[in-house]
């Protein structure tokens, strides 16, 4: 059983609302791409093909929600770090740098996860207001990789570095559909100077994305994402000899094409990542249909390909699958 919503709503003032307890946050303007929502994912479920609600996964937070006239804040405080449930080898393989090959069961991502209630917590906010039609935002965050995003030269365990980031984002009318903006800084706490090979160094992150309907009942959008590594030169200075050299720059382009048929409870769907960079891809097809008011069955498939193992849709190619499934909701 994974239980995903269990909390308690407060009103404690015409200005504030509280939230506390199991929960499922999320915020930021990207489509399947995220940047300053560093709320953990579940990317086990995304990639086998369950309903794209659950690649969010729930927190044990405390949100504070504060409304004014001007200005809107979000404020969520976890007391102990809620990591991505990232690929480990246990469900789905992956590249293992160490090994060199693709591992899975055989070499389990061991991961050396913060989890000392008060200390290893997470505080995320949002300020955001609309001006005109367009909404902005600034964000912050305090805590920790999601995924693992270094390693103890020591135990050879993977470790999750300490992260702050701040960004920003933009979202409204453009031309005959919408237009948004979304930046980040992804400040390694541990690694300032870019200099130690086993923890992750700091990002920029970008992302524009645009979606319009594109025809009756036929909507489409594309977005470009840009991850870029700081002090890639002192990166590449410590490398360890064997290790493969991560690039400073990684692109990926999204694509997302939905049409509603009969009478719009056909749905057919499909989503692209694609990276000029990394020469990889992940296909996500689907087709469902709405029986009527409570069931839901769906057909589609998660294909992933590269030209190298390594790279990041590449090293699931493996993975390919086709799903089928049957939804009943109340």
């Amino acid at each position: 059983l994974d239980l995903r919503q269990a909390n308690l709503l407060l009103r404690p003032a015409d200005f504030l609302d509280l939230k506390l307890g199991r929960q499922v946050n999320t915020w930021g303007t990207g489509d399947m791409l995220f940047i300053n929502d560093l709320f953990p994912k579940d990317w086990n479920s995304y990639f086998i093909g369950r309903d794209d609600e659950y690649l969010k996964a729930p927190s044990d937070s405390l949100k504070a929600s504060l409304f004014s006239d001007w200005v809107n804040l979000d404020l969520i405080y976890s007391p102990r770090f809620d990591s991505d449930r990232f690929i480990d080898g246990r469900r789905l393989s992956y590249w293992n740098g160490g090994l060199g090959r693709r591992a899975g069961r055989d070499a389990a991502v061991d991961a050396d996860r913060p989890d000392d209630t008060f200390r290893d917590d997470e505080w995320a906010a949002r300020l955001y207001r609309a001006v005109g039609s367009y909404e902005i935002a600034a964000y912050g965050y305090d805590g920790f990789w999601k995924s693992p995003a270094g390693s103890d030269p020591q135990s050879g365990r993977a470790t999750f570095p300490r992260l702050q980031a701040f960004g920003a984002s933009g979202r409204g009318p453009f031309a005959k559909g919408i237009l948004s903006l979304e930046t980040g800084w992804y400040r390694s706490a541990d690694d300032l100077a870019g200099d130690d090979p086993f923890v992750r160094n700091s990002e920029v992150r970008y992302l524009i994305g645009y979606e319009q309907e594109l025809a009756h009942d036929l909507t489409g959008g594309i977005q470009y994402y840009v991850e870029q590594m700081l002090d890639h030169d002192a990166y590449l200075r410590t490398l360890p000899d064997g290790l493969r050299a991560a690039d400073e720059i990684r692109q990926v382009v999204t694509l997302r094409l939905t049409q509603l048929l009969m009478s719009q409870n056909l749905q057919l769907g499909v989503f692209l990542y694609l990276s000029p960079t990394d020469h990889d891809a992940y296909l996500r097809p689907k087709a469902s249909y709405k029986i009527d008011d409570h069931w839901i069955v769906e057909l589609g498939g998660n294909l992933f390909l590269g030209e190298d193992d390594h790279t990041f849709f590449g090293q699931f190619e493996r993975n390919n699958n086709l799903y089928a499934s049957l939804r009943y909701g109340f």
